[in-house]
C-alpha cells in the first residue's frame, strides 16, 4: 500500500507538466495554422521601401571577363541583386529571380547578380549549378555593397529608366512581390 501511494504522488507532480506539454503543442497547431497561407519559407518576402536616388555609377566584370556598367542598362528597367554563393537566403531566391527575369527579359526588364567576394571559378559553379541566365558579376572589394550602402545579403534594388533607384528590398524577394512592384514599372 505504501508503493501505491508514492506511485500516486510522483503521478500528481507529473501530470501538471503533461498538461502544460499538450497545452504548448495545441498552442502551436493553432498558431500554425492561423498564419496566412503561402506563408511558408519558400515564399516569404520582405515588401519593398519606395526610395529615390539617382543610380551609382558601378562597373564590374562578369564571369566571362567582359566589363559591364549599370548604365549599360539605361533602357530597361534593371534590378540589381547583391548576394554571395554562401548566403542562404540569396540561394533561397536565386530559382525566383531567374523565373522573372525569363518571363519579362522581353518586356524591358533586365537583371544584374552581384556577387559579393566570391572567385570567379566559385561564382561560376553556382551560376551553372543554377542555370543562371542573367548577367552575373564578380565583386571581390564588394563595391556594389558600398555603392548601395548596404552590406547586408541578399539586398536588392531596381532602377528605373531615368536611372533612379525606386525600389530597394534587404531579404529574399518572391515571385509575388517581383509581380506587384516591378512589373507595373515595366509598362512605363
Amino acid at each position: 500500500m505504501k508503493s501505491k501511494k508514492r506511485l500516486h504522488k510522483k503521478d500528481r507532480k507529473i501530470l501538471p507538466l503533461v498538461l502544460i506539454g499538450v497545452g504548448l503543442v495545441v498552442v502551436g497547431m493553432i498558431a500554425v495554422n492561423a498564419l496566412p497561407k503561402g506563408s511558408a519559407s519558400s515564399e516569404y518576402s520582405v515588401i519593398p521601401a519606395r526610395v529615390n536616388f539617382t543610380a551609382p555609377e558601378l562597373t564590374l566584370y562578369d564571369l566571362s571577363g567582359d566589363q559591364i556598367s549599370l548604365s549599360d542598362y539605361h533602357n530597361d528597367i534593371v534590378l540589381v541583386n547583391n548576394w554571395a554563393t554562401w548566403c542562404p537566403p540569396c540561394k533561397m531566391e536565386m530559382p525566383t529571380l531567374l523565373k522573372y527575369y525569363q518571363t519579362h527579359s522581353d518586356d524591358g526588364f533586365m537583371l544584374i547578380a552581384i556577387e559579393a567576394g566570391e572567385s570567379r571559378e566559385e561564382v561560376g559553379s553556382f551560376a551553372n549549378a543554377y542555370k543562371l541566365t542573367f548577367p552575373v558579376l564578380l565583386d571581390p572589394d564588394n563595391r556594389s555593397l558600398s555603392a548601395f550602402q548596404n552590406s547586408s545579403l541578399p539586398s536588392s534594388y531596381v532602377i528605373d529608366h531615368y536611372g533612379t533607384v525606386v525600389l530597394a528590398w534587404t531579404g529574399p524577394i518572391s515571385l509575388d512581390m517581383l509581380e506587384k512592384y516591378v512589373t507595373p514599372l515595366l509598362g512605363q
